[in-house]
């Protein structure tokens, strides 16, 4: 059985905003707390066992976030009181409208176009939102000062005007599991609501130090050394007929110095001499020097 391994993130050296391991782990906590609030909410609106799970809980400026969500989809702004961005609580409409046709009484809902909602719908839906804030503030305590309310509804992810574009939004990604059928959902608050509450604000490393920082790490990284000989080249017929107590000669001068090299790429040559009882390798030449 072969395993799966996850996609790999990419990394953004030009903007290497992010959220200090400690602070994400407080989030990813409270986000966790709030889905499962979410999923028990969800199943006494729609009458249909729901589960609500954090997938993972992100950093990203409002741009961003914006850019990633489908051109039509559900979206509720919420203002937050002392804060100029808004927060933003988004799921596909499709979603949205089987919960509806669940919470009127529908077993199996007939799948719906991608719509916009009538007015009883934008009820029914405003109602389950405004409940899942609830389970928001309960999960989060002390992280959200401030109060947040629901707002207007906005079906257009690129005209949403919820913040500027450069402004940081703490995202986090959901999978909605109502009945049999599973949706994505995401939910945005401005990292200026939640990260004073954090203590200290992740820190924002400019392109310049970027790079510095990155020279500084991989300097500490460990890599293997060896001292090689000078490669003797045998037949195949040679190698099958070796038995303990051989001789296989090498074609490497006495007076030569072994090759240094660092996780098979040659960066020097040493003399053979010793440490103490160890063997040691006196460096004679780098690659720089050769070079010159």
């Amino acid at each position: 059985m072969t395993e799966t391994l996850p996609a790999p993130e990419v990394y953004d050296f030009a903007r290497p905003s992010t959220l200090a391991r400690e602070h994400a782990r407080v989030l990813e906590l409270a986000f966790e707390t709030f889905a499962r609030q979410w999923g028990t909410q969800l199943t006494a609106k729609v009458r249909t066992v729901s589960q609500v799970t954090c997938e993972q809980v992100q950093l990203r400026t409002y741009d961003e976030y914006a850019a990633s969500l489908p051109a039509l989809t559900a979206m509720m702004l919420l203002p937050i009181a002392g804060v100029g961005a808004k927060g933003v609580i988004q799921v596909p409409l499709t979603a949205a409208l089987t919960w509806v046709s669940h919470a009127l009484g529908a077993s199996k809902p007939l799948p719906a176009p991608e719509r916009t909602f009538t007015p009883i719908e934008q009820a029914l839906v405003r109602k389950i939102v405004e409940d899942a804030l609830d389970d928001l503030r309960y999960s989060f305590g002390g992280l959200l000062a401030h109060d947040v309310v629901a707002g207007a509804f906005q079906f257009n992810s690129q005209f949403a005007q919820a913040a500027q574009k450069g402004d940081l939004m703490i995202v986090a990604s959901f999978d909605i599991r109502v009945g049999d059928r599973v949706s994505p959902a995401t939910l945005a608050l401005p990292a200026d609501a939640i990260l004073p509450q954090l203590g200290e604000v992740a820190a924002h490393v400019s392109p310049a130090d970027a790079r510095v920082l990155l020279d500084a790490q991989l300097a500490n990284v460990p890599v293997g050394v060896s001292l090689r000989f000078a490669p003797a080249a045998v037949l195949p017929s040679q190698v099958l007929r070796l038995a303990v107590g051989d001789l296989l000669p090498l074609p490497h001068p006495q007076h030569r110095p072994l090759t240094i090299a660092v996780d098979g790429e040659p960066v020097g040559s040493a003399a053979v001499g010793t440490n103490g009882s160890r063997l040691a390798g006196i460096v004679v030449t780098t690659t720089s020097e050769q070079i010159a």
